[in-house]
């Protein structure tokens, strides 16, 4: 009895002592992480590299619910899943990655384009079928190293010099190889591999278009191996990368205006920032993404109008950007968010990832396009040249087109899940990107978390976390102000917590949580109105991170795949077609309306509509939509498809039309294959204009 007694006062005293120093928590608000400390758990930059403001988790840690578990799900059951038996690019015989040698038919960026994402979605999902089938290409690059420490496809242009360029990709594949297995092979192997890249003399090295655009990629898995082994020539050899990768740092100009370069290496300045610690490398990476947006990026949805390049003079909402500047755009906000630590660049991901991307796709991610446009009406088989740079059925939908975004699609979704979550350099934790997701790490005092977060964001304005821990533990957890959040509010454990943070900030709440603290953050989402002044004074419409899109009817038009494939497509003998059939869209409504904006509050010219969270736990279909805008517009008859077979170039705003005011219906424009995300804006005064006709 009496130790019954003592044991129930020992539980008291030790809820006390929680309690109290529960309560001894420290909120403050910060723009960001201190980096005086450095994490003891994870790897983080080693001296004399900058540090990271934020340090990505081993691919695992974190598991991604919801919607992004359902994107996950639909690439493993759709394309990606299924592409190893579709793509003669990833045919195992004659498989230039299979060989000792390097040599075969099939050997250059396709296979580690696709295997990048393939096996982060393995190891994300723990499916073990993917998994084992991720090893085997694994376990080729790695027996494919040869005594001067080359590895992979010994590709080689005219004059003799290697292409360097595939490898760089396979190197991110390895990298999450080790993070997931703690093969020690990899790193023998990249050891290998970077030794022999500093015996190649500078004149021999990086030669040619796309590895010289893209050598950053090079240099960050230097960096990667750098601080896992500390050999300091690795140093060296990212200085000779650097100097001989295009250069990324010319004031008002770009080295090159293809939209999958600039959205894959604008920010390589950035990534030497970390060994130059030369700030204005890092703001390089600033001046390059304001470059391309302020000649052809005055758009919604956070992309550009580069169809495949940029051209002077087409830089209307019709114009385009291919699924992989999306995908490496996604990547390239991941790795400048850690780098910089500026919630600027996780704001661009969602922007991108929630408007531009899901869009690109099928709903059931069977089929995709090369091109994807803010303002989109038909989506076809049809040559759009030059009303768009390619010639070709760029706008199909088609699981067997596209080669590079074919493959190189993959990694969208795995690695934004991967980005969920960071590690920060006091040993605490960041929410980054906001999903529904678990996170399981180490915190302060080699102490392991879980953190549950529940939200159906950005749909809803509260997000949810649940802490779990064995014991107490006393660690900061960071809270990303989204830079719309004019005003978020933050609970622990059902008390307001009092704080005044801006938009583009961090909320920094450290405690000593215990098991079922309960953590919400609100980020109350308002409508918003942009006029883009630079194109034509259109406008959009935002609530929260997410852009809205007119309501197009949408009618589909089914095709055989191979008869509607891009001229360089590759597909294997016996894929069964008829599982993989290629479509057309076409609008079967209005497109060309033009909004009524109330001219002293266009805010209150629309009224939120929210709907039943669908089933399959998709938000992204004309149907699935859990939030709409009801808006007041007029159509415009003169506005039609030009000669080229796309909607017409936007013309200046206001704009006169005698047609009567109608009530339609706006989406999530990540929701709408077809879309026209910047409408023109009606005027009835003197300064209103007469549409003129396209040409025919």
């Amino acid at each position: 009895m009496q130790e019954s007694k003592l044991l129930i006062l020992t539980i008291l005293c030790v809820a006390i002592a929680a309690g109290l120093a529960g309560a001894q928590q420290t909120v403050t608000v910060v723009d960001r992480p201190d980096v005086s400390s450095v994490n003891a758990h994870y790897v983080s930059n080693r001296t004399p590299l900058a540090p990271g403001r934020w340090i990505a988790l081993p691919v695992g840690s974190i598991e991604p619910a919801g919607w992004v578990r359902e994107f996950l799900h639909r690439q493993r059951d759709g394309l990606t899943g299924h592409l190893g038996r579709i793509s003669e690019w990833l045919q195992k015989p004659g498989n230039a990655w299979l060989s000792k040698e390097g040599k075969g038919r099939w050997g250059w960026e396709e296979l580690p384009y696709w295997l990048k994402g393939y096996g982060d979605m393995a190891y994300i999902l723990g499916d073990e079928a993917m998994i084992a089938e991720t090893k085997v290409w694994i376990e080729g690059a790695i027996n494919s190293q040869r005594p001067d420490g080359d590895f992979g496809p010994n590709q080689r242009f005219d004059d003799g010099t290697r292409d360097y360029w595939a490898n760089m990709i396979m190197l991110f594949c390895l990298q999450s190889y080790h993070e997931y297995s703690g093969d020690q092979r990899v790193l023998i192997l990249m050891s290998r591999y970077f030794g022999y890249q500093l015996t190649v003399p500078d004149e021999a090295f990086l030669t040619h278009y796309w590895q010289r655009m893209r050598g950053g990629d090079n240099l960050y898995s230097v960096y990667w191996l750098y601080n896992r082994t500390g050999e300091p020539w690795l140093l060296e050899l990212a200085q000779k990368i650097h100097r001989n990768t295009a250069n990324w740092k010319q004031p008002g100009d770009l080295p090159n205006w293809h939209n999958v370069n600039i959205a894959q290496a604008f920010g390589e300045p950035a990534t030497y920032y970390l060994q130059s610690h030369d700030p204005t490398d890092l703001q390089a990476a600033y001046d390059n993404f304001r470059e391309v947006r302020r000649r052809y990026g005055q758009v919604p949805g956070g992309m550009f109008g580069g169809d495949e390049n940029c051209r002077a003079g087409y830089d209307d909402p019709r114009q385009c950007i291919e699924t992989c500047g999306m995908v490496e755009q996604m990547l390239s906000d991941e790795l400048l968010f850690c780098i910089s630590g500026d919630p600027f660049w996780a704001d661009h991901c969602e922007e991108v990832a929630l408007n531009t991307y899901p869009a690109a796709f099928m709903p059931d991610f069977r089929a995709l396009r090369y091109l994807t446009a803010p303002n989109h009406v038909i989506s076809d088989q049809k040559d759009h040249s030059p009303g768009v740079e390619n010639g070709g059925p760029f706008l199909m939908m088609n699981p067997f087109s596209s080669r590079c975004c074919q493959h190189n699609h993959s990694h969208g979704w795995p690695y934004y899940s991967k980005h969920l979550w960071v590690a920060s350099p006091d040993n605490g934790l960041c929410a980054a990107l906001y999903s529904a997701s678990r996170v399981k790490a180490k915190v302060a005092g080699s102490s392991e978390v879980v953190i549950n977060e529940d939200t159906r964001y950005p749909f809803e304005e509260q997000i949810r976390f649940t802490v779990h821990t064995p014991q107490p533990v006393r660690f900061p957890l960071y809270l990303r102000v989204p830079g719309w959040c004019e005003r978020p509010a933050v609970r622990i454990n059902q008390e307001d917590i009092p704080l005044a943070a801006a938009p583009g900030q961090y909320i920094r709440l450290e405690r000593t949580w215990k098991a079922g603290d309960r953590v919400t953050l609100e980020v109350p989402m308002r409508i918003r109105v942009r006029r883009w002044a630079k194109n034509h004074n259109s406008a959009s419409v935002d609530y929260g991170p997410l852009t809205f899109s007119l309501k197009i009817k949408e009618r589909l038009v089914k095709f055989e795949s191979d008869e509607t494939a891009i001229r360089d497509s590759h597909w294997q003998k016996d894929v069964n077609k008829a599982e993989w059939p290629s479509y057309e869209i076409h609008p079967d409504s209005p497109w060309n309306m033009g909004l009524v904006l109330d001219d002293e509050a266009p805010e209150s010219s629309f009224r939120l509509q929210r709907h039943p969270w669908p089933a399959d736990d998709f938000p992204f279909t004309l149907e699935g939509v859990p939030l709409s805008l009801e808006a007041r517009a007029r159509q415009i008859p003169a506005w039609q498809l030009d000669r080229y077979g796309l909607c017409a170039v936007l013309q200046d705003s206001p704009v006169r039309s005698d047609r009567p005011e109608e009530t339609v219906t706006l989406v999530p424009m990540g929701a709408a294959r077809l879309r026209i995300a910047a409408l023109p804006v009606i005027g009835q005064g003197p300064d209103a204009r007469d549409w003129i006709a396209p040409l025919k």
